[in-house]
């Protein structure tokens, strides 16, 4: 196992009590592969946790600390922060409570505080209940904007990469009708200078070259599908390369990603939800991360929801955790080199 030095220490939210998140966390570290790249902490519900180890992993024991710096950090043991002991009632799969979306969220919100204050070097987050988080008040469309929220970043975006295969989005959940009417050069040369520095300074790039998607077919053919490309996102790209980032496009998106694979580009900027994950989950269905990039903190996650048929059965596929780990201690390691 490598040195204790070199294993970053990551802060694990489990997410839904009753979802799937629990079974991840017990299946991912019982890999113990896990623990020759970071020291895991998990941070959630005891009697939950405990739930999934006794179904999944009863050879494994649960060890409950209060600081990071405490954990033992060995294959066979899951350190946890347990942060809640929720109630019979609150614990039924697939059933998202009031106090079960508190605890959830109270997860996240502490792990990001440890982040901030430099006790974990990042965190990689399980799934959550919008619904959940919702019944308990606090009125998020999501991780990305209560981590935006907390951590006082002014500009947040979505990357979801597998392996070499990176897309960005430039709206993420909304209506395809509004997709147009959310675009602006502006927004998009933001998100231009966000997504090439996070290339460079968490994947450690090179002079990384960002592939940008049009919007409509054939790049708007000149106009005679639409006039997106010409108005707004053309513009955006020149005022971009006008400050010497190496963007390209409006590229039509039936051959960029096709493109992106052959290994043109680093990452691909993809205008609106399904256009950019769809060639993504095609290719990563089970090993995709979530990154959010524009954070003071390394923040990775999980690319699925909390699949409420699969919570209990035992079935979840932990492939899209154990990638966020490694990534995020990838991007600890890189940080910690640099600041050595």
């Amino acid at each position: 196992m490598a040195a204790t030095s070199l294993r970053p220490i990551l802060a694990l939210t489990m997410g839904d009590p009753v979802g799937v998140g629990p079974e991840l966390m017990v299946l991912a570290l019982s890999d113990p592969l896990i623990y020759q790249v970071c020291r895991p902490l998990v941070l959630g519900d005891l009697p939950a946790l405990e739930r999934a180890r006794g179904q999944l992993a009863p050879g494994h024991k649960i060890q409950v600390t209060d600081h990071p710096q405490s954990g033992r950090y060995e294959p066979g043991t899951l350190d946890v922060m347990a942060l809640s002991h929720l109630a019979p009632e609150d614990l039924q799969y697939g059933r998202p409570t009031a106090a079960g979306g508190a605890a959830m969220v109270s997860y996240i919100l502490t792990a990001t505080d440890l982040a901030l204050k430099g006790e974990v070097a990042g965190i990689v987050t399980g799934p959550i209940s919008k619904t959940a988080m919702n019944l308990s008040g606090y009125a998020y469309p999501g991780h990305t904007e209560l981590l935006a929220a907390r951590t006082g970043a002014p500009e947040v975006a979505m990357m979801l990469a597998g392996e070499d295969f990176r897309v960005v989005l430039a709206t993420i959940h909304c209506a395809l009708a509004e997709v147009p009417s959310r675009l602006s050069q502006a927004g998009l040369l933001r998100l231009f200078r966000l997504t090439c520095k996070a290339l460079a300074a968490d994947f450690g790039l090179a002079s990384p070259r960002l592939g940008v998607a049009a919007l409509n077919p054939h790049a708007g053919e000149g106009g005679l599908f639409g006039r997106e490309e010409e108005e707004i996102i053309a513009p955006a790209v020149l005022k971009a390369q006008a400050e010497g980032l190496a963007v390209d496009g409006p590229f039509p998106a039936d051959t960029l990603f096709w493109r992106h694979r052959q290994g043109q580009f680093a990452a691909i900027c993809a205008m609106y939800h399904d256009q950019g994950l769809i060639p993504l989950k095609l290719l990563h269905f089970m090993d995709a991360v979530n990154v959010t990039l524009g954070l003071p903190i390394i923040r990775t996650s999980v690319d699925h929801g909390t699949a409420y048929d699969l919570a209990g059965t035992g079935k979840a596929h932990p492939g899209s955790l154990k990638a966020a780990i490694r990534l995020a201690a990838k991007m600890a390691r890189r940080k910690m080199g640099e600041r050595s």
